[in-house]
């Protein structure tokens, strides 16, 4: 398995402009399969009871030398600021989400089948490990490294098609603001 690569499209301080990039790309893709994955830094204990409230089997764990974890049965409130992180979920999630985690570092990430035929740039339909749509909320790297008060949207394609990121961008009206980065996962 390979990991994707992401380039920014988007910078904004307004979260709907952010989730209406993302409709937008996600009317061009091949939504087949489509599902969510969330990732969130959590410092505080009110976040993380709303944050469980909407996916109660995330995925858990302390960031560097302390230890504690989801799957040592751990409890997540005795081990904060924690790393918590939800897969596969349905797209109605999203708004409980980002509603549940406030100003905490996120992010949502889109993954469906592919992205469209890319002609004007040689690229027959982007496949799997390439074809996500990532918002970084309250953050501006996909690791959750940089907080910011502005959120990020991202479009992922394969490395070897990185003609593609601009294309994207392009069919919404947007241009690259960035680099191209491996994305983490």
């Amino acid at each position: 398995m390979s990991n994707s690569y992401a380039q920014p499209v988007l910078r904004t301080n307004d979260l709907s402009d952010g989730l209406s990039v993302v409709e937008r790309l996600l009317g061009i893709a091949d939504l087949s399969d489509l599902e969510v994955d969330f990732d969130v830094r959590i410092s505080s204990t009110h976040v993380l009871s709303a944050a469980l409230v909407v996916l109660p089997d995330a995925e858990w764990w302390v960031d560097g030398d302390r230890d504690g974890s989801s799957r040592k049965g751990d409890d997540p409130s005795a081990h904060l600021p924690i790393r918590l992180r939800g897969w596969a979920m349905p797209v109605e999630t999203v708004q409980p989400f980002l509603e549940a985690v406030g100003d905490s570092p996120a992010t949502v990430r889109w993954d469906f089948a592919c992205w469209p035929e890319a002609p004007e740039v040689g690229l027959d339909a982007g496949g799997t490990r390439g074809a996500f749509v990532t918002m970084c909320v309250n953050v501006r790297d996909l690791d959750l490294e940089e907080p910011a008060a502005d959120h990020t949207v991202f479009v992922h394609v394969k490395q070897i098609e990185a003609e593609r990121a601009p294309w994207l961008a392009a069919q919404v009206g947007l241009r690259v603001i960035g680099d191209l980065v491996m994305a983490p996962y």
